[in-house]
């Protein structure tokens, strides 16, 4: 374990790119191998504007880098947050839960609250819009939800209290759980089922990217599916069921638009309750 700290405490740039791009890499073939839905799509073209928005998330990332930084210099200088002021904690539990913790403000609660205040849905449906969820999905995100994301990462990192090196780990699990989850891949439905009591399956996510209430607002995880079992969040769908997108914005090829969802946080919109669903 300590040797992981140490790697990631100093990790190149170049490795951290080499993840992401890796990670891409790898679903993007698997999901060619062993589909889990047919796509009528041209995957280049699909895969455009996510990749744009991929960049921007990157860019917000690193010009704020630095107050992750600063930040995780002071919490670990001053001893402050919940995993330092834990007594006698051995190193593998002091990095498990620092993982788990920042997995749940950085990213369970930042979903969460994403879905339930307008204006930041309104932000996050650049995420909801895409047709056709494959692995580059995972980082269609807004620059504005880019830069929601770094916020509640950096709350994470004092409430929790967790170093660089637990801060990289986590960043870089979440990067390939992202794109795990949202990957187009089949699996058997047995081992989804079993992955899905730890982390965040395919199957399980994609509940998440149907297009009507109340699937929409479930399974919010990121890395690991025990927030949403223990916050009553976590719901099953058939695949065969799962339409994606979201049903006020029926669009796809204006979904498809770079320009156009730029814009898509600002359009007037109410958003349906389940009770108009049920209607």
């Amino acid at each position: 374990m300590e040797t992981i700290i140490n790697y990631f405490e100093t990790i190149p740039s170049l490795h951290r790119s080499l993840i992401l791009v890796g990670g891409l890499t790898l679903f993007w073939l698997l999901e060619g191998v062993f589909p889990l839905v047919s796509f009528k799509y041209k995957k280049w073209q699909h895969a455009i504007p996510n990749i744009f928005f991929t960049l921007t998330t990157v860019i917000i990332n690193f010009g704020m880098a630095f107050l992750l930084l600063g930040s995780a210099d002071w919490v670990k200088e001053h001893q402050f947050g919940i995993i330092n002021w834990i007594p006698n904690v051995p190193l593998w539990a002091y990095v498990v839960l620092g993982v788990l913790l920042l997995d749940f403000i950085g990213a369970y609660l930042a979903h969460y609250v994403e879905h339930k205040i307008k204006p930041l849905w309104m932000i996050h449906l650049v995420h909801h819009t895409d047709h056709n969820v494959d692995t580059t999905t995972a980082n269609r995100h807004h620059p504005l939800e880019s830069i929601i994301r770094f916020v509640f990462t950096l709350i994470g990192v004092f409430i929790v209290g967790t170093p660089i090196a637990i801060v990289f780990l986590y960043q870089s699990l979440s990067l390939i759980a992202t794109q795990f989850s949202h990957a187009n891949i089949k699996l058997p439905n047995k081992i989804d089922d079993l992955l899905s009591y730890i982390i965040v399956s395919p199957n399980m996510h994609k509940v998440h990217h149907h297009y009507r209430l109340p699937y929409t607002d479930s399974n919010y995880g990121n890395i690991f599916s025990i927030w949403d079992r223990l916050f009553g969040t976590y719901m099953k769908l058939d695949p065969e069921c799962i339409v994606y997108g979201v049903d006020t914005f029926p669009d796809e090829e204006s979904n498809g638009k770079i320009g156009t969802l730029l814009k898509q946080p600002f359009h007037k919109y109410r958003r349906p309750t389940i009770t108009d669903e049920l209607d």
